[in-house]
């Protein structure tokens, strides 16, 4: 079974996919990981960003980088958002994600086009959704948590731009797949939103059953 759980930043919905591959004794992927070593690799070697030839050079990342805390660092998530958006850099790191989401058993995928452009056969889809001032909240806790020094009208500003840049790209914007199921986490608490979620994918179950 694949189960792909699509959503913007900070909308719960890393939270939720590893719930469904604990409850389902699936394998996940975070696909954002594989944008932020892209991201952390274009920093480290001191490349453009923008530069879509730069952002592909940095694709061939070592798998080890994929387990560096770096990558959860605020920073390189702005970076990953904006190397996510050269069409190159997404088509080097799709065959990866393909393989991944149809190994024997299945697994579970979070991102942002995985029942668009990964996996458009998942079995069950999910588009996890809060709204920017949640999400905002929630990403600003996170980070004083871990010691950072930053202010909330900051988060937010990052948060919408990143949504904005992330919906409107031209290759493989944040939307949600036509026969996805919508889950808004804004007033729901983890535990009840991986409840719903579970919910979903066992009625889409029923539903292909």
């Amino acid at each position: 079974m694949i189960i792909a759980v699509d959503g913007p930043a900070a909308s719960g919905k890393g939270t939720i996919a590893k719930a469904l591959a604990r409850h389902y004794n699936l394998p996940h992927l975070d696909t954002g990981l594989l944008y932020r070593a892209v991201a952390a690799t274009v920093r480290r070697l001191e490349l453009d960003p923008t530069r879509e030839a730069d952002a592909v050079a940095a694709c061939d990342f070592d798998e080890l980088t994929l387990a560096d805390p770096v990558l959860r660092e605020e920073e390189i998530g702005k970076l990953a958002s904006v190397v996510s958006a050269h069409p190159l850099v997404r088509a080097a790191l799709l065959q990866r994600q393909k393989r991944f989401a149809h190994q024997d058993g299945g697994a579970v995928l979070d991102g942002r086009d995985i029942g668009t452009v990964i996996a458009p056969d998942a079995d069950a889809k999910l588009f996890i959704r809060a709204t920017p001032t949640i999400c905002a909240r929630r990403r600003h806790n996170e980070l004083i948590s871990h010691g950072a020094s930053v202010s909330f009208d900051q988060v937010l500003a990052d948060i919408r731009a990143r949504d904005t840049r992330d919906s409107s790209r031209s290759t493989a914007p944040l939307v949600p797949a036509n026969d996805a199921a919508l889950l808004d986490t804004s007033f729901l608490s983890i535990e009840a939103s991986i409840e719903k979620a579970i919910a979903l994918v066992e009625a889409r179950r029923r539903k292909e059953g």
